[in-house]
């Protein structure tokens, strides 16, 4: 089976699972071990089958539950050095570290991934698109701005997995400090909804077949307000849902 499911999207925690003919693999471990192994298992994945994980920056929601899975599972995990740094002086086990470089293509298996370079408060932070098949799948979350690299890497994907964290109204009227505020409207922050259908009218293609709108802000967005803003910048019907914060989404099986 070819799969792509959220297990997990918000601050509150991140994870995704990608299943191809030959990989099984999550992107993020910002959930505990034990609700990994809970919602792997309602879609019918057993936890231990899992080959590798591949991390996007060191922040805890994307990372929280990286220690118990390496320890639990002993598997691969990619990501940069300055994200590698970053994640050990934080976990008492070794992981065991796959270090690729951002900007260039690495294999896994049957999977050509490639990290890219994006704008966050982070050491390295990147996005990636994966290529299997005739496939290819951009993700990109945890992005302030989105660089003309950043739209040029997600051209001509299957299915998107994009960042639509607030509506910038919302995060003005309310009641977070302004510390929060500045941070997350800032170059190194998180994606408006704006922003978001911005970014696919320009991007948009006919062979685009599913968004995911990710790491909504609960205070500051409701899943309502995010579909709303971003087919306000689309003029067809493009199949759009929202990754959930505390369990599964959407699963698309790829045919």
């Amino acid at each position: 089976m070819r799969r792509f499911c959220p297990l997990a999207s918000g601050s509150s925690g991140n994870a995704i699972y990608l299943e191809t003919n030959k990989s099984k693999i999550l992107f993020d471990a910002g959930i505990s071990f034990k609700q990994l192994e809970k919602r792997l298992g309602e879609i019918g994945v057993n936890v231990n089958e899992i080959d590798a994980i591949v991390i996007s920056h060191e922040h805890s929601d994307h990372t929280k539950g990286l220690e118990m899975v390496v320890k639990k599972l002993n598997i691969p995990v990619f990501c940069n050095s300055d994200t590698a740094n970053a994640i050990c002086q934080s976990m008492a086990v070794k992981p065991k570290l796959k270090i690729f470089l951002t900007g260039e293509d690495f294999h896994f298996n049957d999977v050509e991934i490639h990290p890219f370079s994006i704008q966050h408060d982070t050491a390295d932070p990147v996005g990636f698109t994966v290529k299997f098949d005739d496939l290819k799948i951009g993700i990109c979350t945890d992005v302030g701005f989105i660089t003309k690299s950043v739209e040029n890497h997600l051209k001509w994907c299957d299915y998107l997995y994009l960042e639509a964290n607030h509506d910038e109204d919302m995060v003005h009227s309310s009641s977070r400090p302004m510390i929060y505020k500045n941070r997350v409207l800032s170059r190194q922050g998180h994606l408006s909804n704006h922003s978001c259908g911005e970014l696919l009218f320009n991007i948009l293609h006919d062979k685009l077949k599913h968004v995911y709108l990710a790491h909504l802000s609960k205070e500051c967005n409701t899943p309502e307000v995010a579909i709303r803003t971003v087919r306000n910048f689309l003029n067809n019907d493009l199949s759009i849902s929202v990754a959930h914060p505390d369990k599964i989404s959407h699963q698309i099986i790829f045919i």
